[in-house]
């Protein structure tokens, strides 16, 4: 487990980050999101040990991180890291080389992660001469190349089509599934949402929220029911301890402030036609983000 404790960062007279605390569990992604300058990249950088923090500590496993612990640690920056004139294949075999992999033992490596990235067809090709989509896979691959204990990925989704974004995942879930902490930084919402396990959500340099994706939305998260019916659904708005949220014909969400309430809601719905759908509403991280940040 990677632990975040008390961490506090100042530039000048700008507080970047202010008492942040948080965990990666082992064998879980970890979505990191906030807004522009909202202090994940400063957090992050003070994982790899690229920034100093004026106060508090990364620990892993309960202990201080230390440099030789840092060396099994995987990075990607969101500002592209390689050497634009090195072919792909030469490039990720040299990172797995710098973290003590033998050259056959590295080719294998690289080989076979740039296959599963989709790069198996461009392994001679410079790195500059690859799509902006194919550089970015490039460069998780040079993250990944080593087999990291702990991978801490900054925008690894940014300019990646849907494809694509399917494909880092896999590689992601399969780097988890090994044990690896995974923190990773999006501003890709639907896309955090769908692949991480827990969620740390900063503003301001401070965390608003953090926890499962089942935490956060029983903790943030309205109670909203979503009702679907063959008829219309306008009758909702004129029962008493309702407040319809969303209306659409016969689509409806709304909250109710008793479980009386919505259990006449229900009554009265069969009785005017066939109920398609009958539900707690869904509560997206992106509702739970405007929540907490506001």
């Amino acid at each position: 487990m990677l632990e975040l404790s008390h961490l506090t960062k100042r530039y000048g007279e700008r507080l970047a980050l202010d008492d942040v605390s948080f965990t990666v569990g082992a064998g879980r992604l970890t979505g990191f999101v906030g807004g522009n300058g909202a202090g994940k990249t400063t957090a992050m950088r003070i994982i790899l040990g690229v920034l100093a923090a004026d106060t508090g500590r990364v620990a892993l496993a309960g202990s201080p991180v230390t440099e030789i612990d840092r060396r099994r640690f995987g990075y990607m920056p969101e500002e592209r890291g390689l050497y634009p004139k090195m072919r792909v294949l030469e490039q990720i075999v040299y990172f797995a080389r710098l973290h003590g992999w033998s050259q056959a033992a590295a080719r294998r490596n690289a080989l076979d992660l740039l296959e599963r990235l989709g790069l198996g067809e461009r392994l001679d090709d410079t790195v500059e001469s690859l799509s902006l989509g194919n550089q970015q896979r490039a460069q998780i691959a040079a993250a990944l190349v080593h087999r990291p204990e702990v991978l801490v990925l900054d925008e690894p989704f940014s300019g990646l089509d849907p494809m694509a974004v399917e494909t880092v995942q896999s590689v992601l879930t399969d780097a988890a599934a090994s044990g690896a902490p995974v923190l990773f930084s999006s501003h890709q919402l639907d896309v955090v949402e769908r692949l991480c396990d827990d969620l740390v959500i900063i503003a301001d340099g401070r965390i608003r929220a953090s926890g499962s994706r089942d935490e956060l939305r029983e903790q943030h998260g309205a109670e909203r029911w979503e009702l679907l019916m063959s008829g219309d659904a306008g009758w909702l708005r004129e029962r008493p301890g309702i407040r319809v949220a969303r209306f659409d014909g016969g689509w409806a969400v709304f909250e109710a402030e008793s479980e009386a309430a919505r259990q006449a809601v229900l009554a009265e719905a069969v009785s005017r036609g066939e109920v398609v759908t009958f539900a707690r509403e869904h509560t997206t991280l992106a509702q739970i983000f405007k929540e907490v940040v506001r």
